[in-house]
């Protein structure tokens, strides 16, 4: 296999273990002299100035907060990442960047081992990107999927996050953490967890620190949680293979 140049952008991703992970591809798969470098980005806007100074660089992953504002800056998009409305990997071509979306795919391999009849509800925090992937992951099961968000948008049905009670909680035996807040130690939404019980599922797709303030918290409620490592595995194998065409 020809070197991979890959990558990540985002924001304050230091933090990130996807470097490691592609290594691991780069020796599993004979990808020697493959690289994996962080790209920090300020803003989208930002986007053409950096592809423009990194020409050799093949695809790259992209995390919080470009899943979605990187759109206009694409040629192209797979159906998938089309019907979701953000992407998670993008890769160039000779007529520019095409952008798909593994998260969804990455998601439903971490969850589904864990998912019993009574998850037929689910609960999801944030509207971002992450979420949009997920909302798509589990509504293609037929989980029924009501989204609170810290920025409500009452026309899309996005209930405002602050309004949550713990009584409503009791309808949702699924609840998915898909915003940024708890990537810094300590951090966590302001949540009714008084509400969530042991037949609660929780999933916050953070996976470092682990577990987080929020899956400590549900826990300790005696809910059944899980962090986002798995579908981190996931998600990169699947944008690993896509890469690699």
């Amino acid at each position: 296999m020809s070197p991979k140049h890959l990558g990540l952008l985002g924001r304050s991703i230091q933090y990130s273990a996807s470097p490691d992970l592609f290594a691991g591809f780069f020796a599993r798969d004979g990808a020697a002299g493959s690289t994996y470098r962080l790209f920090e980005l300020s803003s989208a806007a930002d986007f053409p100035a950096w592809d423009a100074a990194h020409p050799e660089v093949t695809g790259v992953n992209v995390t919080v907060p470009f899943k979605k504002a990187l759109l206009p800056y694409l040629h192209d998009l797979t159906p998938v990442a089309r019907t979701i409305g953000a992407v998670n990997a993008i890769r160039r071509t000779p007529h520019g960047w095409e952008g798909t979306n593994t998260d969804a795919a990455g998601f439903l391999a971490s969850l589904r081992p864990f998912l019993a009849s009574r998850h037929e509800r689910a609960l999801l925090l944030g509207d971002g990107g992450a979420a949009a992937a997920v909302r798509y992951a589990l509504t293609s099961l037929g989980v029924r999927v009501l989204t609170a968000a810290r920025r409500p948008d009452p026309a899309r049905g996005v209930l405002p996050l602050a309004d949550l009670t713990a009584a409503a909680l009791r309808h949702f035996p699924l609840i998915v953490q898909c915003t940024p807040v708890g990537t810094t130690p300590g951090d966590c939404l302001h949540f009714p967890f008084e509400g969530v019980t042991p037949e609660h599922l929780v999933v916050d797709l953070i996976y470092s620190p682990s577990p987080t303030t929020f899956l400590t918290r549900a826990a300790a409620r005696g809910a059944e949680v899980h962090d986002g490592m798995d579908m981190l595995r996931a998600q990169a194998e699947e944008g690993w293979r896509w890469f690699a065409v």
